[in-house]
């Protein structure tokens, strides 16, 4: 179709000539002493024409002459441009096929490929120098050659180049903070996230190695704050969250030394980290640990009236725990029974009525009233998790109790018979 275009207008072009020239019968005339010259004016028309077509190509031919030696250097950069693009993009090929020999090798001959270039002489000259060294480093700690990888990621966060590539030197940070955790050195990767521009740092992938700084330090705080983070932002599944944030729950927990700092920290925690079951039950056996035979009969009560509030959400989802939960539940719990009202005990008895063949609650149902000189419904409730409990530990102590209420009653053979059934647990 351009063709057809192009012939149009040259018909166009020849009709237009032979309707303007074709019947011009002007002349010109040239005098030069004693001589006069009489030209058709179509002639000196074509030749003028002609002198300017011929002037501009003669000034273009010169032109092109001229710019012919920095036509040759821009070709010779462009050669070397491609080439060090070429290097950079098989560095990283055999980088991302794990051939980090090779990678080095083609990283290695980018950056003296690049020693010739002066700066500033290509767009993104800094850019791929930056790229290269960072490859380097990344093979050298491929192949555990921490001082070759050292040496080209001191060159890669050079300020020049910082300056002038800033998206690269902040990857370039994050890969150093990521090779600092894998060395377990916690200073040297805080060191270089301090390091990061302020937005950078906020980042998913700077929170994700704050996160593992902070859980190779041994800070659980400051890791709990930075998973909260990270699962809101998404960065990871809601199970994956939510199993990290109860890790690192149970953690802190375990590390608390005092009622003070144990009771510092569940405040901290928010209502969905509270409501877990494994967080719940493990601050209430931590709270069951730090209160010792020295600890005084009023802050007893207090620990135990916090544990109390703390399983408190527990009871409505009895049914959703596990064997082991609902063991570690009683077991929280029996401390502090010598303390329960009347108003608890009635729920403690609801919900044994609740669950009739759980043995867990029948045990703790006739705790609990043996502690309150209910001998009657201490027996009862004790006896039938005789018959239910599997757990050797509480299935002794509820032989134990029985031994003690048949002394109460003054059945020696009964209470005898209870104390050997104790005895012969492991």
């Amino acid at each position: 179709m351009r063709s057809v275009f192009w012939l149009l207008g040259l018909a166009a072009l020849a009709v237009a000539l032979a309707l303007l020239v074709g019947h011009n019968e002007a002349t010109l005339t040239l005098f030069w002493p004693p001589y006069r010259f009489d030209v058709s004016f179509n002639f000196v028309v074509f030749c003028l024409i002609g002198g300017f077509v011929l002037l501009y190509a003669a000034l273009r031919a010169f032109s092109m002459l001229r710019d012919l030696p920095a036509q040759a250097q821009r070709w010779r950069s462009q050669q070397i441009e491609r080439a060090v693009v070429g290097s950079v993009m098989d560095a990283l090929s055999h980088q991302l096929a794990g051939r980090f020999v090779r990678a080095q090798s083609a990283a290695q001959q980018a950056v003296d490929q690049l020693k010739g270039v002066p700066a500033g002489q290509w767009p993104r000259r800094d850019q791929l120098q930056l790229l290269a060294h960072l490859l380097l480093a990344e093979s050298a700690q491929s192949l555990q050659n921490r001082e070759r990888r050292d040496e080209n990621l001191q060159a890669a966060l050079s300020p020049k180049l910082a300056k002038s590539a800033p998206e690269a030197h902040e990857g370039a940070l994050l890969r150093a903070v990521r090779w600092a955790v894998e060395d377990h050195d916690a200073d040297a990767a805080r060191a270089r996230l301090a390091e990061l521009p302020q937005g950078a740092s906020r980042r998913i992938q700077a929170l994700r190695l704050k996160l593992r700084i902070a859980r190779l330090g041994g800070e659980t705080g400051e890791a709990l704050e930075t998973a909260r983070v990270l699962a809101k932002h998404r960065a990871f599944s809601p199970e994956a969250s939510r199993s990290i944030v109860r890790g690192l729950a149970l953690d802190a927990l375990r590390e608390a030394h005092d009622m003070a700092q144990l009771d510092a920290f569940w405040n901290g925690l928010d209502a969905t980290e509270r409501a877990m079951p494994e967080v719940a039950l493990a601050a209430a056996r931590r709270a069951n640990q730090l209160t010792g035979p020295a600890t005084s009969e009023q802050d007893r009560e207090l620990v135990h009236a916090r544990v109390r509030a703390w399983l408190e959400p527990l009871w409505p989802e009895f049914g959703a725990l596990d064997v082991a939960q609902q063991r570690q539940l009683v077991l929280a719990l029996e401390p502090g029974l010598g303390e329960l009202d009347a108003a608890g005990l009635a729920r403690l008895e609801q919900l044994q009525r609740q669950w009739p063949q759980n043995g867990f609650l029948q045990y703790l149902a006739g705790q609990a009233c043996m502690r309150r000189q209910l001998w009657g419904k201490a027996a009862q409730m004790l006896s039938q998790s005789s018959h239910s409990l599997d757990d050797p530990a509480l299935l002794r102590r509820t032989w134990r109790g029985l031994a003690q209420l048949a002394e109460e009653r003054g059945d020696e053979t009964a209470a005898q018979a209870a104390w050997k059934r104790a005895a012969l647990l492991d």
